[in-house]
């Protein structure tokens, strides 16, 4: 594997994509906080801001319908618009996310971004989308092999556009690819299994420019993940760490030189409230006693990690405070773990 990554993690913060605002520019400020910056998705802002409507911006066939916020492909129109598009297929610029799709994004981009140790960007798998995005007939697009086909190389240009986008700001930019549908895969009911998926995922890893990053929130077949061309894991460390740390796996990856990117602050109100700076440091640190017994050391670990909160959250009752109490105690934990680790 090549080494792409142009900064250390050194327990610098970052966080998932999608937030629970619909103030753009206190998203982006929060978002800020961090050592690792990102740009918000804020779906509760517009259907547009959807992680799956925003991946399919331009894509042959989409029918959008934001007033009963659906998306799906219809395949007589797909016929139709594929030659068109083939027609542009090159056009860097037919990638970029306009405003419509995205208000925050060239808000972000206009920022001065230069110098923060990198930034971060994010877009939904070829996967995942496949998976959830439906045809007129209510049929996963993933098993139409031609659509499914073009989906994969659609979502690998407009990665490496946003990377190309994100890179001449920052030098450390890099973009993770949100997989929730990793966790369904080996499902014996899903029609999609995971040869398939570990062959495709692979071409399409193969293409990315910048680093390679991976990002979910549930729980998928950890070594299956560990054993993709990948950099940059980002995980909910705080539900999955204590079985992901088991995992032999994770040494290799570590020894690769990649990056795991620990989501442990919770962000879900009833969580949150039972924890403090204290109890996370110690629930984080245990994961990390299991490594070095492994035969890890202490300082790769921390060289090699970065800090996030545990999931996206837009279903509290309080709306933005809990997750933005998160990002606080996020920067708290960071601070005393690179007071304890760096500062020797």
């Amino acid at each position: 594997m090549v080494n792409r990554l142009e900064f250390k993690g050194e327990l610098a913060t970052t966080a998932m994509g999608i937030m629970p605002h619909e103030d753009v520019d206190r998203a982006l400020a929060i978002a800020f906080t961090l050592d690792i910056p990102f740009w918000p998705q804020l779906p509760r802002l517009s259907y547009y801001e959807d992680m799956y409507v925003q991946a399919l911006e331009g894509f042959p066939g989409v029918v959008i319908d934001e007033e009963h916020t659906r998306i799906h492909i219809d395949t007589n129109r797909f016929l139709d618009d594929l030659p068109e598009y083939l027609e542009r297929e090159e056009d860097e610029k037919y990638y970029s996310l306009s405003e419509k799709f995205s208000v925050v994004y060239k808000k972000f981009l206009s920022k001065d971004l230069s110098g923060y140790r990198a930034v971060r960007g994010q877009f939904i798998s070829p996967v995942s989308l496949t998976l959830k995005v439906v045809d007129e007939n209510d049929k996963p697009i993933v098993y139409n092999d031609e659509i499914r086909e073009l989906a994969f190389s659609f979502i690998q240009r407009k990665v490496n556009t946003q990377y190309r986008e994100l890179k001449e700001r920052n030098r450390g930019a890099f973009v993770w690819v949100d997989d929730p549908g990793l966790e369904f895969i080996f499902n014996a009911m899903c029609g999609y299994d995971n040869l398939k998926a570990k062959r495709e995922l692979d071409q399409f890893y193969g293409g990315i420019e910048g680093p390679r990053g991976l990002h979910l929130c549930g729980r998928p077949d950890w070594d299956f993940l560990l054993s993709l061309d990948i950099e940059i894991l980002s995980f909910n460390s705080y539900a999955f760490g204590d079985i992901f740390v088991t995992y032999d796996k994770v040494k290799g990856f570590l020894e690769r030189g990649g990056i795991i990117s620990w989501g442990i602050v919770p962000t879900y109100f009833e969580e949150f409230s039972k924890e403090d700076v204290e109890s996370i440091k110690k629930r984080l640190e245990s994961m990390w006693g299991v490594l070095v017994k492994k035969g890890i050391d202490m300082e790769r670990i921390v060289e090699q990690s970065i800090l996030a909160p545990a999931t996206c959250n837009l279903l509290n009752p309080d709306k933005t405070i809990t997750v933005e109490k998160s990002f606080e105690m996020l920067n708290t934990l960071s601070f005393e773990l690179k007071e304890k680790y760096l500062k020797r």
